[in-house]
């Protein structure tokens, strides 16, 4: 029996609600599976620790996690602290220590949701984000000085190493070769940013090199959003930036239906560090207690996690699970337009297993 640790991180506002669900269908589906289980160590990181203690994790917050098996996270936020405290005082201080630097972003139309562009044909929106997500516009690089005074001045620099930018598009071409499609897109903005940029071009035209099989294109980042909302279907997988993927993969989730179904995987791709799988959605304090978050993009987490772990078959059967009630429109909360709570469409899904 294959006995997986698992961090589970519920975090802020719906994380809480959320990833108890997922804990719940994984233990359900684990059962049934048969073969392997999860044990499951509870952190009470977060904004409610962050008001307890002033940091959102303890300082030995990365020992107490760098051996488990993966890391299942909520959501990190909340209207009463500082978002750049939240953010680099739990996410990012997981993400950048561990070398997560794949942030890989499916977005997909699942049966029986509705996307918000019209006459969207079947199949035509199935794509995969790859964000770069250890340096760029995200490294921490810059200060403020004058603080206060009329001549202020802040700067934020975007990092962007040959080694760094060389091995995220390196996978998002291993990305684009295992599926049917072997089709890539990477994004910049080398017009107007003519250094980091233009790196990323220079780059990917080396890399490319060795993946004939692939069939590649570059768009600047302006120019994606619009190849997005009117010519989906000539997308499959795409690579881009910390801040441009961050943005584009939030546009995808919208014209999937909902950012309630998305999910990321923050992955080490060797497996140095333990990966880190959340759904996208936030913390999401609007809806908080309220009970109609939707768990779906935390169960997809949960699938792509299930990926990472080697448990494809289980994957595929939670993966199923999911789609068979989605298609059931009685079964959508509020962000799709339905009234289903979290509880029921979680009962859905673990009827769904068996």
């Amino acid at each position: 029996m294959r006995t997986y640790t698992i961090a589970s991180i519920p975090g802020d506002g719906i994380g809480k609600e959320v990833i108890p669900a997922g804990e719940r269908v994984l233990d359900h589906l684990a059962a049934r599976a048969g073969g392997f289980s999860f044990r499951f160590q509870r952190f009470d990181w977060g904004s409610d620790y962050y008001r307890q203690h002033g940091i959102m994790m303890p300082a030995d917050g990365l020992s107490q996690l760098k051996n488990v098996d993966a890391i299942y996270f909520g959501a990190v936020g909340a209207p009463d602290i500082p978002d750049h405290i939240t953010l680099w005082g739990l996410r990012l201080a997981i993400c950048q220590p561990f070398d997560q630097y794949a942030n890989v972003r499916p977005a997909r139309v699942l049966p029986g949701i509705s996307s918000p562009l019209a006459n969207l044909d079947a199949g035509a929106l199935d794509w995969v984000i790859v964000r770069e997500n250890s340096e760029g516009e995200y490294s921490g690089a810059g200060g403020r000085v004058h603080r206060g005074l009329p001549e202020e001045v802040a700067m934020e620099v975007s990092v962007f190493t040959r080694p760094g930018v060389e091995r995220v598009i390196r996978f998002a071409f291993e990305l684009a070769r295992s599926r049917p499609r072997k089709l890539l897109t990477v994004v910049t903005k080398s017009n107007a940013q003519r250094h980091g940029m233009v790196l990323w071009d220079q780059i990917a035209e080396e890399v490319s090199r060795n993946y004939p099989d692939v069939t590649w294109d570059k768009m600047l980042v302006d120019a994606m959003t619009v190849r997005m909302v009117m010519k989906p279907a000539s997308l499959d997988t795409i690579v881009a930036t910390n801040l441009h993927a961050d943005v584009l993969s939030d546009l995808a989730a919208a014209l999937s239906g909902s950012m309630g179904v998305a999910p990321t995987a923050n992955l080490n791709p060797e497996r140095r560090f333990p990966s880190m799988f959340e759904p996208i959605h936030g913390s999401a304090f609007d809806i908080t207690g309220m009970g109609i978050a939707n768990p779906i993009g935390t169960f997809w987490s949960a699938v792509m996690m299930l990926e990472h772990l080697g448990e494809r078959e289980a994957a595929a059967r939670l993966m199923g699970a999911i789609e068979k009630v989605t298609r059931q429109g009685r079964l959508h909360t509020p962000d799709l337009g339905g009234e289903a709570s979290t509880e029921l469409v979680t009962e859905a899904v673990l009827d769904s297993l068996g």
